[in-house]
C-alpha cells in the first residue's frame, strides 16, 4: 500500500487589508504556507521567496533526506530574503512565516518545517490536535501559565512573532512521523487560526470530505468572523 497526499490550498486577501502577503503550494509531496510581514510589497516579496526556496522539493525524496532537504530549503530562503534586504535597504525588517510538510517518495514518512506562527493542525481519528508551536509573545505567556490558550486568542499582542524567516539566524522545528491513511493536514496562516476557533476547525474538517470544498469552508468561516487579516488555507489527505 503506497500512501500519497491528495492536497488543495485557497487563499483570500480578507476584508480588511490592502493586499494578499501570504504565498502558498500545494503538490503531491510537498504543502507549505508562509504568512509575509514588513508592510508595503516587503512582505509579499518575503513569502514568495520562501515558497520559491521550498518548493523544488516537491519530488520523490527518500525517507532519511526529508529533514536534511527541508533545513536546506529553509536556510536557502533566509539567505534570499537577506540578500533582498542587502539590494535594497528599504526592506528591512521585511520577513515571513513558514510552516512546510513533505511527503517521502514512498508515502511512509513526513517531516515538517516550521517557524513563525503559521500553523500545522493533524485530524486523525476524528480528533484535531495543533502540532506546531507559535513563535509568538502570547505563546510564551501560555507556556509560563500567565495568560490561558484562550485569553491569547485575544490578547494586544498576539500578532508579535519571536522569530520569522528576516535573513537573521532562527532556530526552527523540524518533526518526522508516519502518515496514516486517512489523515487529514492542515496547514494555514493566522489569518484563519486567529479569528476561529479549534472546535469550529475540527468540525468543519470533519464534515467536509473534499480537501477544496473544506479549504473555502474553511476561509469563508474567517471572512464570517471579520476577515481582519489574510487567510491562507491548505487541506492535505492522506490516502491509499
Amino acid at each position: 500500500m503506497t500512501l500519497k497526499l491528495r492536497s488543495a490550498a485557497v487563499s483570500d486577501r480578507g476584508l480588511i487589508r490592502s493586499a494578499n502577503q501570504d504565498s502558498v503550494h500545494a503538490g503531491p509531496f510537498l504543502v507549505t504556507v508562509a504568512d509575509g510581514m514588513g508592510g508595503m510589497a516587503a512582505g509579499d516579496l518575503a513569502s514568495e521567496i520562501a515558497i520559491a526556496a521550498v518548493t523544488p522539493l516537491d519530488v520523490p525524496t527518500p525517507d532519511d533526506g526529508l529533514v536534511d532537504a527541508l533545513r536546506g530549503a529553509v536556510e536557502l530562503a533566509g539567505e534570499r530574503i537577506r540578500a533582498a534586504v542587502v539590494e535594497d535597504p528599504g526592506r528591512e525588517g521585511m520577513g515571513t512565516t513558514l510552516t512546510a510538510l513533505l511527503m517521502s517518495a514512498t508515502g511512509t514518512g513526513l517531516a515538517l518545517a516550521h517557524v513563525g506562527d503559521s500553523r500545522a493542525y493533524l485530524l486523525r481519528g476524528g480528533v484535531l490536535e495543533q502540532v506546531t508551536r507559535d513563535d509568538t509573545f502570547v505563546q510564551m505567556l501560555v507556556d509560563e501559565g500567565v495568560i490561558t490558550p484562550e485569553e491569547a486568542m485575544n490578547h494586544p499582542r498576539r500578532a508579535v512573532v519571536t522569530q520569522a524567516l528576516q535573513g537573521d539566524p532562527v532556530v526552527p522545528a523540524y518533526t518526522v512521523s508516519a502518515p496514516r491513511a486517512g489523515d487529514r493536514w492542515l496547514l494555514c496562516s493566522d489569518g484563519l487560526s486567529n479569528v476561529v476557533r479549534e472546535g469550529t476547525l475540527a468540525e468543519t474538517l470533519n464534515g467536509y470530505p473534499d480537501p477544496e470544498e473544506c479549504a473555502r469552508r474553511l476561509v469563508d468561516l474567517a471572512l464570517r468572523a471579520g476577515g481582519p487579516d489574510n487567510i491562507t488555507v491548505v487541506v492535505a489527505d492522506i490516502v491509499e
